[in-house]
């Protein structure tokens, strides 16, 4: 009896450690099971650590442009708002239709508003002094124009009221940047940026005179007259804060169609400080175009629309160009590329006063518009590529 109990204890002995055996080879397997799930796992999750990584360096690296179209002076002599007169209103929007199917195609349209749009509430006035109607600028920003110069030798024609009259009048349309005239210094120093496709902008706009007519110390800010250090520390103060900035200025001879030595060094010091782009204007005449290392300078783009007389006069430039900006990582990079120059031609009928004024691209000019307008075009042409093998000549037969 006892040797069978023994018996059956050692059979329950052997039968517990198999059981127990096995649920520790079990253990074990399962231990190492997980294991591999778990280095699974973080290898996966590493996978879509990396992914990311990746995903966020792509979104780093990227390309953006803004396309930019320039053109010179609206100097709106008695015989255009005549012209453009309806009644107790003014339409010159009809002169501009040539222009419009062009300019409204580009990011940025600049001009320069050489006659100041005070109103007909002080009178409308012509040379010397002038003032326009606020339809003129009406006309430009149908055309596509949204960027404006203000600041030039007849900014203060009219005095103190047709500069408040104008800039309450620009101060209404917030999608068009100005700069030159202002009615206060804290209007003059703020910082007026806007920013499209990625790439941010402004503009700051001098002239070196109004004509002798001395704006008040006190009141400076309402033309913003070149002076070197006042010009430095307003570039110092927007420089890094863009991507890209333009200096508008009204200097150098009248009716010279190369740039006199003033203008060649207010360009460099402009470039000397950063500005990546110069266009200028008072000529009233087609000046080169120029590169100073990385910044363009337009000596003179010339006439949009006047009165005045002969093809030289008559005759504009229409500059555009690509403002390309590229981020690798940390490093942004803002260049001009393409840079194209059109000639325009503002015609009008000889009568009394002038009338029908139309501008129009040289493209569509023939010999009844504008007599040897194939020479003109030559002519021209070499005066803007003179300085630059980097400018593009715009075809007469595209």
């Amino acid at each position: 009896m006892k040797i069978y109990i023994r018996n059956i204890l050692t059979i329950i002995l052997i039968v517990f450690f198999i059981i127990f055996g096995v649920v520790i080879i079990i253990n074990i397997y399962n231990s190492r099971m997980e294991s591999n799930d778990n280095s699974n796992v973080s290898e996966e999750e590493n996978i879509i650590d990396n992914s990311s990584e990746e995903v966020i360096e792509e979104v780093k690296d990227y390309e953006r442009e803004l396309s930019m179209i320039m053109v010179g002076d609206a100097l709106i002599h008695k015989s255009i708002y005549l012209d453009a007169q309806n009644g107790n209103s003014y339409d010159f929007k009809k002169m501009m239709t040539r222009i419009k199917k062009i300019t409204t195609n580009y990011d940025i349209a600049y001009y320069n508003q050489e006659t100041i749009l005070g109103g007909t509430e002080i009178g409308l006035s012509t040379y010397p002094r002038f003032n326009s109607p606020y339809e003129v600028g009406d006309a430009f920003i149908d055309a596509g124009f949204n960027l404006v110069s203000l600041a030039n030798n007849h900014s203060y024609d009219r005095g103190k009221q047709a500069i408040n009259n104008s800039v309450a009048y620009w101060n209404k349309h917030k999608d068009v940047l100005t700069a030159g005239t202002y009615l206060s210094e804290l209007e003059r120093i703020e910082d007026r940026i806007f920013t499209k496709n990625d790439i941010s902008y402004t503009m700051l706009s001098y002239t070196m005179d109004t004509n002798g007519i001395t704006v008040p110390k006190s009141e400076d800010y309402l033309v913003n007259i070149y002076d070197k250090d006042r010009v430095k520390e307003d570039i110092e103060r927007v420089r890094d804060k863009v991507d890209f900035l333009i200096v508008a200025m009204h200097w150098g001879e009248e009716y010279t169609n190369t740039p006199v030595q003033s203008q060649k060094n207010i360009a460099n010091y402009l470039a000397s400080l950063g500005v990546d782009l110069i266009i200028g204007c008072h000529p009233h005449v087609i000046e080169p175009v120029d590169f100073i290392g990385n910044t363009m300078v337009i000596y003179s783009l010339g006439n949009f629309i006047s009165s005045q007389n002969g093809p030289n006069n008559l005759t504009g430039l229409m500059m555009s160009i690509k403002i390309r900006k590229k981020v690798n990582g940390d490093m942004t990079t803002v260049s001009i590329e393409e840079p194209t120059a059109r000639l325009i031609y503002t015609y009008y009928k000889e009568s009394n006063p002038r009338s029908n004024y139309m501008v129009y691209p040289y493209e569509e000019l023939d010999n009844s518009i504008l007599n040897d307008y194939s020479n003109h075009y030559n002519r021209f042409m070499n005066i803007v590529t003179m300085y630059s093998e980097k400018i593009v000549k715009y075809p007469l037969n595209p």
